[in-house]
């Protein structure tokens, strides 16, 4: 059996979707951006569960249209990023000394505009491959594959990935009401109603999590000599070290050539080192573990690939990856780079269907760990029959 049955792992499609992410924070181009986008919207109509969080990914776009559109205000208001094609002139107001350096008004041009819509477009694009994740992996699921070592970082997640979800749900929710008790649900009035309660109900909701697990035991540590932990503890310095250095080697031009990646290689199997030896001494049983199969590797290739193309052609000064926009011309398409995006399409075939018809199959009703996180449910001819 891959893939723990009719479930992929949620840490695959996290990689997946940082790896898309990636991808995105290294280009300006839109013709890319828009391609990650419509690629990551494909694959979650196709594999999102019929939960809750899986309708987050529309928020997700609506919160990156507001970034592109308070990233273009900035441009507007802030002049001088440079160009020729001269569109306005705004009024120049006179500032302080101390912010030498800035200009509020003056002359707007095309290339400005350009560069603030790329700029925002690439923030949005960042955020929808986040909200990809938030839709297709669920929270409670990635939150029983974290390492026992990571006791602290574990609990801090917790809150993390329940946030945005929990956020989405309560939105959903507080919408309902107010619209059967005949109040408005959109507009200023419908978000001023429901935004306090909204983000209130999630940290609250959140953190309790986060207490339950913390009540229970989660993470603790056994008897572990004082030598494992000062080994697990300087392995673990050093992987961080050598991971930062060699990251930094590696995007740097002006490294030496090979100097970043060996680093971030011993850095990473450092790290890794230290979390197994850390995690020995953490006793932990797991009700039904998802398992990492054939098709969670394909899955998570399926995003690391295009980073990594991503990576190497703005590591070559692609102009193709980060147009100059000087002078205004159609930007150049990165084939290579396009041909390793076409494979993050591959989840949407390779993940296994997980909407209502699995659930029904499998006698899984709409309160299991899959739709209520912390909760288990499921009957003892359930969990046979699973």
């Amino acid at each position: 059996m891959t893939g723990g049955g009719t479930r992929l792992h949620a840490g695959a499609w996290w990689l997946w979707a940082l790896g898309l992410a990636v991808t995105a924070s290294r280009t300006t181009n839109p013709v890319v951006l828009g391609l990650i986008i419509a690629i990551a919207a494909f694959v979650v109509a196709a594999r999102r569960p019929a939960t809750p969080w899986g309708k987050s990914f529309g928020y997700f776009l609506k919160l990156g249209v507001l970034i592109i559109g308070i990233r273009l205000v900035f441009t507007l208001l802030f002049a001088g990023a440079g160009g020729s094609a001269v569109l306005w002139t705004w009024p120049v107001v006179p500032l302080p000394g101390w912010l030498s350096g800035i200009t509020l008004g003056g002359p707007v041009t095309a290339q400005a505009v350009l560069w603030g819509l790329m700029d925002g477009l690439r923030l949005a694009t960042i955020l929808a491959c986040i909200g990809a994740a938030n839709s297709l992996a669920s929270p409670a699921r990635l939150l029983k594959s974290v390492p026992a070592a990571l006791y602290e970082i574990g609990v801090a997640i917790v809150v993390a990935i329940t946030f945005a979800p929990q956020l989405i749900t309560d939105v959903q929710r507080l919408r309902t009401a107010r619209r059967l008790r005949g109040r408005p649900n959109r507009g200023l009035r419908g978000i001023m109603g429901v935004a306090l309660p909204v983000v209130e109900g999630a940290l609250v909701r959140s953190i309790s999590l986060a207490a339950a697990m913390d009540s229970r035991g989660y993470g603790r540590q056994g008897k572990r000599s004082p030598t494992a932990r000062r080994m697990s503890a300087g392995l673990l310095l050093l992987g961080l070290i050598a991971g930062v250095v060699g990251i930094y080697g590696f995007l740097d031009s002006s490294a030496p050539v090979g100097f970043g990646l060996p680093l971030i290689i011993i850095g990473l199997a450092a790290s890794l080192t230290a979390i197994g030896l850390a995690g020995r001494g953490s006793a932990r049983t797991r009700y039904r573990p998802d398992r990492w199969g054939v098709r969670e590797w394909l899955v998570s290739a399926a995003g690391v690939v295009p980073a990594v193309t991503a990576t190497i052609a703005a590591v070559n000064s692609s102009l193709a990856m980060a147009p100059s926009w000087e002078p205004l011309a159609l930007p150049q398409v990165p084939l290579l780079v396009v041909v390793a995006l076409c494979l993050a399409l591959a989840p949407a075939w390779i993940a296994p269907a997980t909407g209502q018809t699995n659930h029904a199959r499998r006698g899984h009703r709409r309160d299991t760990p899959d739709h209520v996180p912390g909760f288990d449910t499921t009957t003892p001819r359930q969990a046979v029959d699973a």
